[in-house]
């Protein structure tokens, strides 16, 4: 992943929100807002987030062994529905718990000025991170909407902190209207109501980074683009009668298992079927350079029907 949008994305957030959870921590300290608390623990999650995507990318570079002969590539997938489980566990429930023990235990909040700066600090830093993956994710968007980026995409980074930021800015205005709130009316419950609608933000993104990373572990097949590439590679060889059956299945972001069985024509012998199976994967990598492994089985007789 080095060196990837996926990456620089990754960097820019770790940085965004190291910087941002210091600052909030010590707007808690001054105001004792539990939207503030909520807001520092969500900065310190996410910040673990990003570690643990790099370690992800790291970790998916390593060769192929005997006991995982197709690679690591996975470890992506794995880390980012890691991910999600911390966003779920230490930002979303906390946040809960603390905005229902405020509603019920509301207390005094101070410093409304030191908060109001702080929180406008972090929606600047968050704003430059979410900027940072907008702009790499532009690249491999390719004119689709944003829902159905982050549904598709085989880069999980991405679509984790797009949404990871995304939230970061909507619970930072979140955080920002409760204390403002609570120094006009006077009533510290918007801050304990503030800082619940940030847990119940936070779940809701969590859910579906979880939802679309464990379709990602699963396995999923090759875009529609891509697949249909395949085909008319495969088609386009002069040796090849038909496809009978194609399997894709995406290992990580930039490799794709390519399984199929082909009809060759009946008169090759075996040299010949040799040479055009290489034929085959050549003309698939040349439109699909992410095509591999790719594995031909020939027919050189029509399958029976049913």
């Amino acid at each position: 992943m080095a060196a990837t949008g996926g990456t620089r994305a990754v960097v820019a957030a770790l940085f965004a929100n190291l910087g941002i959870s210091v600052a909030k921590f010590v707007g808690f300290l001054i105001t004792r807002s539990s939207a503030m608390l909520a807001e520092s623990v969500h900065s310190v999650a996410d910040s673990a987030n990003q570690a643990l995507l790099l370690l992800g990318g790291r970790r998916s570079r390593r060769p192929a062994t005997t006991t995982h002969p197709f690679g690591y590539a996975r470890e992506r997938y794995f880390w980012s529905f890691v991910v999600s489980l911390v966003l779920f566990t230490l930002g979303s429930a906390f946040a809960l718990y603390e905005g229902i023990d405020k509603l019920r235990h509301p207390h005094e909040m101070t410093g409304l000025g030191w908060a109001i700066g702080i929180l406008m600090f972090g929606i600047v830093l968050e704003s430059w991170s979410f900027r940072t993956a907008v702009i790499e994710s532009n690249r491999l968007r390719a004119g689709s909407s944003w829902s159905q980026f982050v549904r598709r995409t085989k880069h999980p980074e991405l679509p984790v902190v797009l949404l990871e930021d995304l939230g970061a800015l909507i619970g930072l205005v979140i955080a920002l209207s409760a204390v403002t709130l609570t120094e006009v009316t006077g009533e510290s419950r918007w801050d304990g109501a503030g800082t619940l609608l940030i847990g119940l933000l936070l779940g809701v993104i969590a859910l579906v980074l979880a939802y679309e990373m464990k379709s990602l572990l699963i396995g999923e097949a090759a875009d529609p683009d891509d697949r249909q590439a395949i085909v008319e590679a495969i088609e386009s060889a002069p040796s090849v009668r038909r496809i009978i059956h194609l399997r894709t299945q995406h290992l990580g972001p930039e490799e794709i298992l390519v399984a199929v069985k082909v009809l060759f024509d009946p008169t090759l012998d075996t040299t010949g079927v040799a040479a055009a199976i290489d034929d085959v994967e050549a003309r698939v990598r040349t439109v699909v350079p992410a095509a591999h492994p790719m594995y031909v089985e020939p027919a050189l007789e029509e399958p029976p029907a049913g």
